[in-house]
C-alpha cells in the first residue's frame, strides 16, 4: 500500500527504455528468440537478462500495460518486507525480525522505486530471496536445495553487481558452520555444497552460452562502469540521514557496539553487504538499495538493547509513518515537476485520439547531454498506440560521450517493430530536448497536413535533460 502512493506518477528515466525494449521483444517475438538472440538482435548494453525477461513474460500473457509491471513490482516491494522480516526471525527472533522489516519502510527513497521498470528493486529482493531461502536450506536442507539453487541463479544474472553481493552466501555458510555442533557441522557443510553446486550448475549452463555477450559486457563494466562509479553518486549524508531515516542510521551504528559486546557470529551476515559498499566507496544510492535490508536488520538488532519493547515498537513505526509523510509530501510532489511527467501525459493525450498508428520524430540538440531517441520507448511505454519510428542519427565518440554516465543513449539501435510498414498514420509527436527547437525542413512537411494540437512542455531546473512532447493530430 505504502509502494501505491507513487502509482499515478510518471516515475521513468532513461535506463528503463532499455528494459522496456528488452521486454519488447520477448512480448512480441516470443521466449526462444528473446533466450536465443539477447546480446545480439536484442542490444543489452551492461543490463542482464533475468528481469527483463520476467518484464516480457508479465507483456506477453497480460498485455502491454504498465499497470502490470506496477503490481509486480509493487509485490516483489512487499515480499522484500516479508523476507527481511524472515531473515531477522532466522537470525534472532521474531521481534528483530518485525522491527527489520518495519524499518525497510522507513527509507523513502525505496518507494519511488517501486513503479519503475527498471531492475534494482527486483534485484533487492532476489539477493534477500537467495539469503533467506540459503540459511533455510542450511538448516532444513531437501527442497530447500533447489528452491536456493534457483534463487541464486536468478539473482546471479538480475545485474552484474549481485555477483559481488552474493559472497554473503559463503560467509553464512561458515558462520552456520562455526555455531553448530561437530556432528551437525558436516551436515550443514554438505547441504552448503549441494546448494553451490547446484546454482553453479545452472549458472555455468547459461553462462557457456552467452559467453561471448557477457565477455565483452564484462569487459565494458572493467573500462567504463567501474571507473564511473567514482565520478556518479551522491554523498553519504544525503544517502543515510535524508533518503533514509536518521534513527535507522543511528540504531545501526549502534549496534556494531551491541554487536562487539556481545560477540554475535550472526551480525556478520548482516554487516557483510554495507561493508562491501562503503570500502568500495559505493555513492550511488541506487547501486546500495541491496544492502537496505541488511542496515535495517542491524538496526533492529541495535533497538533490541532497549528494555522496554514497547517503546522501540513506538520508534519503528513512527520511522515507518514519518516516511510515507515524507514521501507522499515531498517526493511526490517534486516528481510531478520533473520534464519526464511530458512523456506519460502525452501517452495519455494520444490513447485519448482516434486512429492506431503514430509516427514519433525526435529532435537533438547541437551539443545534447542525452540521445532524444531514448525517449521513443518510454513514449511506448505510456501508450497503447503502435509507434513508427525511423532512427538514422550517429553521433560523433567525442570524450564527453565516452565518459557520460548516459554513454548508452548514444548507442542506441531502433528496434525492428518501430521500422514495420505504417498504415493509415493517426497522428506525430516529435519529442524535443529543449525548448524553442525549430522542426527540420522534412518533418514541417511531414505535418504540414496536421494540426499542432497539444504541447506538454512542464520543465525543470535540476535535470540537464529535458523531454518536450508536440503533438501534431
Amino acid at each position: 500500500a505504502a509502494g501505491a502512493i507513487f502509482w499515478r506518477e510518471p516515475e521513468v528515466i532513461v535506463d528503463a527504455s532499455r528494459y522496456f525494449t528488452e521486454a519488447k521483444h520477448l512480448e512480441l517475438y516470443g521466449v526462444g528468440y528473446f533466450l536465443r538472440e539477447w546480446g545480439r538482435a536484442i542490444p543489452v548494453w551492461t543490463d542482464m537478462p533475468a528481469v527483463p525477461f520476467l518484464y516480457g513474460l508479465i507483456f506477453r500473457f497480460f498485455g502491454e500495460t504498465r499497470l502490470y509491471i506496477e503490481i509486480f513490482n509493487t509485490m516483489l516491494f512487499s515480499l522484500t518486507v516479508l523476507l527481511t522480516y524472515l531473515t531477522g526471525r532466522e537470525l534472532w527472533d521474531d521481534t528483530a525480525g518485525f522491527f527489520g522489516g518495519m524499518l525497510l519502510l522507513g527509507v523513502p527513497y525505496i518507494f519511488s522505486q517501486v513503479p519503475l521498470m527498471l531492475v534494482d528493486l527486483p534485484c533487492v529482493f532476489f539477493i534477500m530471496l537467495s539469503v533467506f531461502t540459503f540459511i533455510r536450506m542450511l538448516e532444513r536442507g531437501g527442497v530447500m536445495i533447489a528452491a536456493s539453487a534457483i534463487s541464486i541463479f536468478v539473482s546471479f544474472f538480475s545485474k552484474y553487481s549481485t555477483w559481488l553481493m552474493l559472497t554473503i552466501l559463503p560467509l553464512i555458510l561458515l558462520v552456520y558452520s562455526v555455531r553448530r555442533p561437530s556432528h551437525e557441522t558436516k551436515r550443514c557443510l554438505l547441504r552448503g555444497s549441494l546448494g553451490f553446486l547446484a546454482a553453479g550448475v545452472l549458472i555455468a549452463f547459461f553462462f557457456a552460452c552467452k559467453y561471448d555477450v557477457m565477455s565483452r559486457q564484462i569487459g565494458f563494466l572493467m573500462e567504463f562502469q567501474k571507473p564511473g562509479l567514482r565520478r556518479w553518486g551522491e554523498s553519504y549524508l544525503s544517502t543515510f540521514f535524508f533518503q533514509t531515516s536518521p534513527w535507522i542510521t543511528v540504531a545501526a551504528l549502534y549496534s556494531l557496539y551491541r554487536a562487539a559486546r556481545k560477540r554475535d557470529l550472526r551480525y556478520i551476515i548482516v554487516l557483510w553487504l554495507p561493508f562491501l559498499f562503503l570500502a568500495l566507496g559505493v555513492e550511488r544510492i541506487r547501486y546500495t538499495l541491496p544492502a537496505f535490508p541488511m542496515i535495517c536488520l542491524a538496526a533492529s538488532f541495535g533497538m533490541m538493547d532497549l528494555r522496554r519493547k514497547e517503546i522501540a515498537k513506538f520508534i519503528v513505526l513512527c520511522v515507518a509513518f514519518s516516511s510515507i509523510v515524507i514521501a507522499s509530501s515531498a517526493y511526490l510532489p517534486f516528481l510531478d515537476r520533473i520534464s519526464l511527467v511530458n512523456v506519460k501525459e502525452a501517452g495519455a493525450f494520444l490513447d485519448e485520439l482516434k486512429g492506431r498508428e503514430i509516427e514519433a520524430y525526435t529532435l537533438s540538440a547541437e551539443h545534447p547531454r542525452v540521445n532524444p531517441a531514448v525517449a521513443v520507448p518510454l513514449l511506448d511505454l505510456f501508450t497503447h498506440k503502435k509507434i513508427h519510428y525511423d532512427y538514422t542519427i550517429t553521433f560523433p565518440r567525442s570524450k564527453e560521450i565516452l565518459e557520460s554516465p548516459l554513454r548508452f543513449t548514444f548507442e542506441y539501435r531502433n528496434p525492428g517493430y518501430y521500422s514495420t510498414k505504417a498504415g493509415e498514420i493517426s497522428a506525430v509527436a516529435v519529442i524535443a530536448g529543449k525548448q524553442g527547437q525549430t522542426l527540420p525542413p522534412a518533418i514541417q512537411q511531414r505535418v504540414r497536413t496536421f494540426h499542432r494540437t497539444r504541447v506538454f512542455d512542464t520543465s525543470d531546473n535540476v535535470f540537464d535533460y529535458q523531454t518536450l512532447v508536440t503533438i501534431y493530430y
